[in-house]
């Protein structure tokens, strides 16, 4: 399906860290994008400037990459209808205002917050809509120059047609009108001089050439608005003017107004829509916790989006073949984490024990336990522990406190454990033990399960009443990977140093 006109975006605003429903947004405008053969356009709305920050702007950039989301302008990639920062394009916002004023489509308003709160309430008691009753819409210059003398900084409204109705197809919700009653005129640039989100986007996208806008719903409410601004803007070449006045690049050839998808919204499992309440839904805290990034991708792909044949399971490349705006749902999308565990588990269980390794380093890294890249050693433990993990483990924090031990000079021997195993004959299991294992001509899987088992016999025991208190000893913990595997892992003198170390922990 080559359409190499498709221009479609990503835009958020760098004020906290890339959620999964932008990353949802992202994802599906990519996978469009890479369909249709057209270009992916990244562009940061940073105009709040109270809210937003550079950290929060390379963490999203950040999370995309991770996601392998690749964008074809925007931040580090020049295009021709940049620049793709939004703070860097204030100039071309106040042509566009200027304009407006000069053409009567906008007004100066100078109500205070306090006086606009007291119109709604009014609005509230007689039963009308709570919108801007347009009380500045027609100021006389007397009044504005008193409002002036007073101090008022303005801000600056659109008109909006007093009656009648607004219309658009939308790709994902079918035909949708509104009337204009319920829409009243609306701000475009704020009292601090700084455009708003209607103006700042609009323009954004009519300038660059975007052929459709796909976002959640709930930026449904606004589209109205940008509707209308943008039919002024193309209307009498207003756009063309102030991009031409800013000495900005001019729109492509052959743009036109975008289309609109509206995504569906996700939710947790309380079916209301997903927030911080739910935990994590930051992309950062899915990758420090060790889920896969093309396992978020397949996953984030199947939030909204459905497919019909055998499997869910598939590569991006397989979602980019597929993928297709018609079947997008208009129903909420149900975030299901266990799900999203399954998926990863089974991933992981794909994964070689070379690519495991590496996808363990840098979370290993992240719990102060190796460096990157590794030491040789922490390099060759790493690769050994892979396989006695890859079953143990749905995501690579899992393997966190599994592995600890091994990297670590002091063992830290749990209370529980010990309490458990750590109780007579535990004392003469131990004693054998580090005899038998450090008599063994060779060190390795068999020869250590052989005198472990050895050593169950000799006191008495059961195999597992022999494994466990060596296992204690050596890790501190009840829980490890499979015991002689592991131990091969370690070096001879460290194994039998912590049996014979732990012998003083053994109680009555």
């Amino acid at each position: 399906m080559a359409m190499p006109g498709t221009r479609v975006r990503f835009c958020p605003a760098p004020s906290g860290w890339l959620h999964v429903g932008g990353a949802r947004t992202a994802l599906f405008n990519w996978l469009w994008a890479r369909r249709t053969g057209g270009d992916f356009v990244l562009r940061i709305e940073d105009t709040d400037a109270d809210r937003v920050s550079a950290e929060s702007a390379e963490g999203m950039l950040e999370a995309l990459r991770w996601l392998g989301l690749d964008w074809d302008e925007g931040p580090g990639v020049d295009g021709p209808h940049g620049p793709y920062v939004q703070s860097d394009r204030r100039l071309l916002y106040e042509q566009v205002v200027n304009l407006l004023l000069k053409a009567d489509l906008a007004y100066d308003a100078y109500e205070t917050p306090e006086e606009l709160e007291a119109a709604r309430e009014r609005a509230a008691a007689e039963g009308r809509p709570p919108g801007y009753d347009g009380a500045h819409r027609d100021l006389s210059d007397e009044e504005r120059h008193r409002y002036q003398r007073e101090g008022r900084r303005p801000t600056i409204r659109l008109r909006t047609p007093d009656e009648g109705t607004v219309a658009w197809d939308d790709e994902v919700r079918g035909r949708i009108t509104i009337d204009w009653s319920t829409i009243g005129d609306f701000v475009i640039w704020r009292a601090d001089e700084t455009p708003t989100y209607y103006l700042a986007n609009t323009v954004d996208d009519l300038a660059m050439g975007i052929t459709l806008v796909a976002r959640g719903e709930d930026l449904l409410s606004a589209t109205p608005r940008q509707l209308l601004l943008g039919d002024l803007l193309l209307r009498d070449r207003l756009l063309d003017d102030a991009l031409s006045a800013a000495s900005y690049p001019g729109r492509p050839a052959d743009a036109g107004r975008p289309g609109w998808a509206h995504l569906p919204i996700i939710v947790g499992a309380d079916r209301k829509k997903l927030s911080k309440r739910h935990g994590d839904v930051a992309i950062d805290a899915y990758r420090r916790a060790g889920y896969l990034p093309e396992v978020m991708v397949n996953f984030l792909a199947l939030q909204g989006w459905s497919w019909d044949g055998v499997t869910e399971r598939m590569t991006a490349d397989d979602l980019a073949d597929r993928f297709s705006f018609d079947r997008v749902g208009s129903n909420p999308a149900y975030f299901d984490t266990d799900k999203l565990r399954a998926m990863n588990g089974d991933r992981i269980k794909e994964l070689d024990d070379g690519e495991l390794a590496e996808r363990l380093q840098p979370i290993l890294a992240d719990a102060d336990l190796i460096l990157v890249p590794p030491e040789p050693e922490h390099a060759r433990l790493i690769l050994g522990l892979a396989p006695l993990l890859r079953e143990r483990i749905q995501i690579l924090s899992e393997a966190v406190p599994l592995v600890a031990p091994l990297f670590r000079e002091e063992v830290v021997h749990e209370d529980a454990a010990v309490a458990k195993h750590l109780r007579a004959p535990a004392d003469r299991v131990l004693d054998a033990a580090a005899a038998a294992l450090e008599e063994l001509e060779e060190w390795d899987v068999a020869s250590i399960h052989a005198a472990l088992d050895g050593v169950a016999e000799q006191v008495g025991v059961g195999r597992g009443k022999a494994f466990q208190p060596v296992r204690v000893a050596v890790f501190g913990s009840a829980v490890s990977p499979p015991l002689p595997e592991t131990l091969a892992l370690l070096d001879r003198a460290t194994v039998v140093a912590r049996i014979r170390a732990a012998r003083d922990l053994v109680h009555g």
